[in-house]
């Protein structure tokens, strides 16, 4: 009866990052986006543009022009920038293995993440190559 109540607990604080999320620009401070995050069948996640808000004086995106294919021309909203991650096995609240969009300059990049204690900030990093070579945001979960 232990083992089983154990065994839910565990289940019950596993990470979860299915939600709406704000995307904060880590220069301005801004929000930038609202991501929809989803966990599909094989354990990974992805995320889905469903807001943009530019910044100040900066024009809307409609569409992802510098994209490469397949997201070349397509709209912004609805576009899936972040997929593939999934939870370290080794690390709890963290994520690996994951592909990042930048809808603004059309490059794709290595992703890794870490899920705060609370389940309230994801902790994206973007790089090319090795993780020192990249940027980071701190996004918020959407209340």
């Amino acid at each position: 009866m232990i083992l089983g109540s154990l065994s839910l607990a565990s289940v019950a604080n596993a990470a979860d990052l299915n939600g709406v999320w704000r995307t904060i620009d880590d220069k301005s401070g801004v929000v930038r986006a609202h991501i929809q995050m989803a966990k599909q069948p094989d354990g990974s996640y992805i995320g889905t543009l469903i807001e943009d808000f530019p910044a100040p004086g900066e024009k809307p995106l409609v569409d992802c022009t510098k994209c490469p294919a397949p997201y070349t021309n397509k709209p912004i909203i609805g576009l899936q920038i972040l997929k593939g991650f999934k939870e370290d096995p080794k690390n709890p609240n963290n994520f690996i293995d994951g592909k990042v969009l930048d809808p603004r300059n059309g490059h794709i990049y290595s992703g890794k993440a870490k899920l705060s204690a609370d389940g309230r900030k994801f902790r994206l990093r973007g790089y090319v190559g090795v993780s020192v070579l990249g940027r980071s945001q701190t996004w918020l979960r959407k209340e």
